[in-house]
């Protein structure tokens, strides 16, 4: 069996050796590429005697240390390392060594992908490239020459500035490409290939010209418009907000097919993921276009947050992206609606990172160990981490936040620091004491606010109790109480706000509190009246509220916070659902205040879709000790008969009032209305009325948004399957030549919720049009059946066994993507006996392979320590 090796924060110390300079030249062939590294390197440790380089999967062919050819007897080598003699202050090392693209599966370090090669180096994948001293803290100044054929590769791109370009004898070209800024060999990157591309400029605040441009495969070049205009934008926006200007000549994005994450901020050449660029109205769905911008911001944000100032270790990860999710958060936010930005990514928070920190995967946002970092490009590390930089940022308010942000980019510019280091910045500008705040960084699952309170009508008093419910970590030790901002109202009958005077707790801003003990009780006074609690309002803290005097319906329809509304609606279906499964009738008064949403006019057509929304199965789920996937449908979609019957007649004229066949457009009013048209259109299908399934397959033929037609078709696949049949075969007719839209329709077919989905999934794998080798593929087909909990929870086990298969398949092509596909076992605990006894058994079977991965190993084996 493979040794799994366990990594720890409290083993970290700086390398021994720093690389001052590194020059590269790559020789692109066929069926191969011939790489030679020149180094120079400086002993940072005086009592260090050998030089270690990390290297995997490489042919080496020649060393050269100070211009002296070593023999083999003079260095050692193994997979995963080289080490060299080295007893001098600074050497000139030289390296050739030889590496194969096209073999490359895994898509880490230098592979191809169709017929463009590409890189992607973050977090180990450099040490696939060549050998390096490859972690974060060693930050150097590449120079990078490309040579590769003109016919197959014209396009020849590298980090930096472009310095020369040269035609040579062969057919052959070449590329000179360098980068004045130092940065960790994560962020080092190559292009080659027979690309299209469009082109723009940006001028910076400074009076600077900076050359855009976005490469694809040719063809595309008219999907790629929509994120140059992102780009644009993300530049003009990190000037108005945080000051910060680009800093190179040129700023190169390239889509590519095959690409294991979203995107990468690799300095001065991002690599994106193509679902992450190309898009228009006939093949993107609103979220998409949404989509594109946040991440093209995201990784555009990170020259500041992640390449100038990157992190000391793999540990700090969240410094860099936990920050700068935050930053793309609050611009989709500033070029859209911030209160629907909030909601979708508490509805993203929740979905994905309450699930992830209180199942057997959960981690601190800074972690102590890993078996394999890939593992930990995690919600928790990112969304989490975003939360985390959001209640300082709550807490300091906007001006302070700026300026605690600028002390963080003049005192460490250029540096591979720590969140000590980010925290120190901050309590430059802070109130309070961060001391006990930092628990945020390094404990795990998410705590939990119990909430009472007594008004005192003769003293106009509220007496509040918070008290902090702080679970186990996963090792099962006991956790501390946490600091943090939460912004509370207390309404009059009105809606209106008292004003909150209390001397019991830190109020900031008028309505943030500043909790800080595990129980607190608060006196606010001057309370004329029963007040009615708006708790943690914007989602000011990530926790859990517990709270049975809140007032929902009340909520619902007059908290002033829009966010409140939307958790009332939510909790308020979620209490109704509850009580359904243990056979209780529909609450009226949940039916009534729907009904209220329907019928009011004046609520903004997106937030309306928000409000309209039901609490989602993985809501449900997580709620309940022993999950009850049968019993979660049922209720859903008599729930979704109950109120289509009550208020068919408003929702129908509500739909054909909205729906628009010809508007595609993109702004914020023509989404909000798709958003609700759809919205009301699914309500709808729950009645099973034949009239509604024709209307639905006349809005697929109608649309000219994809957004209406995905929308349409998935709801004709999951309740008219009948007229479901010609309307995938026409979907699968205009589009089975565009990957990007196939990822849609294998997601459709693989998340249906009717029987017989295992059946078609598994029928699909031999689909022209389905490439096993490709990870958006196996997300959207494989992937999208192991996240549909009707599927894959089937009561014969037949789902588990289906995904555990395709775990142990995809593992030796590519292990980050199986890990992904292993995470779906995270509820193995929290099943029904005979459940967990299925589940149990391809746990073993995938943990017990031969040759199993780390990513895998990791996942697996927590998810079987837990239980």
């Amino acid at each position: 069996m493979k040794e799994h090796k366990i990594n720890y924060f409290n083993d970290y110390t700086p390398s021994d050796y720093t690389v001052v300079s590194c020059f590269l030249e790559f020789i692109i062939e066929e069926s191969s590429t011939r790489v030679e590294n020149i180094m120079e390197i400086r002993r940072q440790n005086p009592d260090a005697k050998a030089l270690r380089l990390d290297g995997e999967k490489l042919d080496l062919e020649l060393i050269w240390v100070n211009d002296e050819l070593l023999e083999e007897g003079g260095y050692t080598k193994d997979d995963t390392s080289l080490m060299i003699p080295l007893a001098c202050d600074s050497a000139t090392i030289r390296i050739i060594n030889r590496i194969y693209p096209n073999e490359n599966t895994e898509l880490e370090g230098l592979y191809r992908s169709g017929g463009i090669w590409c890189t992607q180096n973050e977090p180990e994948g450099f040490r696939r490239i060549t050998y390096f001293i490859d972690r974060p803290d060693v930050m150097c100044r590449f120079t990078t020459k490309i040579i590769a054929s003109q016919e197959t590769c014209p396009v020849l791109l590298g980090n930096g500035n472009l310095r020369g370009t040269a035609t040579l004898g062969n057919g052959k070209h070449l590329a000179l490409w360098e980068d004045p800024i130092p940065k960790p060999c994560y962020l080092f990157a190559i292009v080659a290939g027979d690309l299209g591309s469009i082109h723009d400029t940006f001028t910076t605040m400074s009076g600077r010209k900076v050359d855009l441009a976005i490469y694809c495969d040719k063809g595309n070049e008219n999907k790629c418009h929509h994120a140059m205009r992102s780009l644009k934008k993300s530049m003009e926006w990190d000037e108005h907000t945080y000051g910060r200007e680009y800093d190179l000549e040129v700023y190169n994005i390239v889509a590519v097919d095959s690409f294991n994450m979203g995107a990468m901020e690799n300095k001065g050449l991002n690599i994106f993921n193509s679902h992450y660029v190309l898009a228009d109205e006939e093949s993107a769905t609103d979220t998409d276009f949404m989509g594109i911008e946040s991440v093209i911001a995201h990784e555009y944000f990170h020259n500041w947050t992640g390449n100038r100032i990157t992190c000391r270790n793999w540990f700090e990860l969240t410094l860099k992206e936990g920050l700068t999710v935050f930053r793309d958060q609050c611009f989709s936010a500033d070029m859209n609606s911030p209160l629907t930005q909030r909601i979708n990514d508490v509805r993203a928070l929740r979905e994905r990172q309450f699930i992830e920190d209180a199942g057997p995967t959960a981690h601190p946002i800074k972690p102590d160990h890993y078996i394999e970092i890939n593992n930990f490009y995690t919600a928790t590390v990112y969304e989490k981490g975003a939360e985390v930089i959001r209640m300082i940022h709550t807490l300091l308010g906007t001006e302070k936040f700026r300026a605690a942000m600028d002390y963080y980019f003049e005192k460490f510019d250029g540096q591979a620091v720590g969140t000590e280091e980010f925290l120190e910045a901050m309590q430059s500008q802070s109130p309070v004491d961060l001391s006990q705040f930092k628990r945020w960084y390094f404990q795990e699952r998410t705590p939990t606010l119990r909430v009472l309170s007594t008004y005192v009508p003769k003293r106009s008093e509220l007496v509040m109790n918070i008290e902090q419910i702080i679970p186990k970590n996963t090792s099962h030790h006991e956790q501390l109480p946490y600091a943090f901002p939460l912004c509370i109202a207390l309404l009059n009958e009105e809606g209106g706000e008292f004003e909150l005077i209390s001397e019991d707790v830190s109020i900031f801003h008028g309505n943030l509190l500043w909790i800080d003990r595990g129980s607190n009780v608060i006196t606010f006074r001057g309370i004329t009246s029963p007040p009615k609690l708006s708790l943690n309002r914007h989602f000011s803290a990530p926790v859990i509220i517990e709270c049975e005097e809140l007032d929902l319906p009340f909520l619902m329809a007059y908290d002033s916070d829009g966010f409140i509304r939307y958790e009332a609606a939510q909790q308020f279906g979620i209490q109704t659902l509850e009580a359904m499964m243990k056979g209780a009738p529909i609450d009226e008064r949940y039916i009534e205040s729907y009904g209220k949403i329907v019928g009011d006019e004046s609520i903004d057509a997106m937030f309306k879709a928000q409000l309209l929304e039901l609490p989602s199965m993985n809501a449900l789920m997580q709620r309940q000790s022993v999950i009850d996937v049968e019993a979660i449908h049922r209720a859903l979609e008599n729930l979704k008969a109950a109120l289509a019957d009550r208020f068919f007649a408003p929702l129908r004229e509500l739909m054909e009032r909205l729906y628009d066949p010809t508007n595609a457009k993109i702004d914020g009013e023509s989404m909000g209305k798709r958003a609700l048209k759809n919205r009301v259109l699914g309500l709808l299908m729950g009645s099973k009325e034949e009239a509604i399934a024709s209307v639905c397959l006349s809005h697929y033929h109608e649309a000219s948004s994809m957004s209406e037609r995905l929308a349409a078709l998935d709801l004709l696949e999951n309740y008219a399957p009948e007229l479901a049949a010609g309307a995938l075969d026409d979907f699968y007719g205009r589009y089975r030549n565009q990957t990007l839209v196939m990822n849609k329709y294998f997601t459709v077919r693989a998340s249906s919720r009717r029987s017989g989905t295992l059946k078609r999934v598994k029928e699909l794998q031999n689909d022209g049009a389905y490439d096993p080798k490709v990870p958006n593929l196996v997300r959207s087909l494989i992937g999208s059946f192991a996240r549909n909990p009707v599927a894959f929870y089937a009561q014969d086990g037949s789902g588990f066994t289906f995904v555990a298969d395709k775990v142990i398949e995809i593992d030796p092509i590519n292990p980050q993507i199986a890990s992904g596909l292993a995470g779906a076992f995270k509820n193995y605990g929290r099943l029904s006996i005979e459940q967990k006894t299925l589940m149990g058994v391809e746990l073993e079977r995938i943990k017990n392979h031969p040759t199993l991965s780390n990513n895998v190993y990791e996942i697996v084996s927590k998810i079987l320590e837990a239980s």
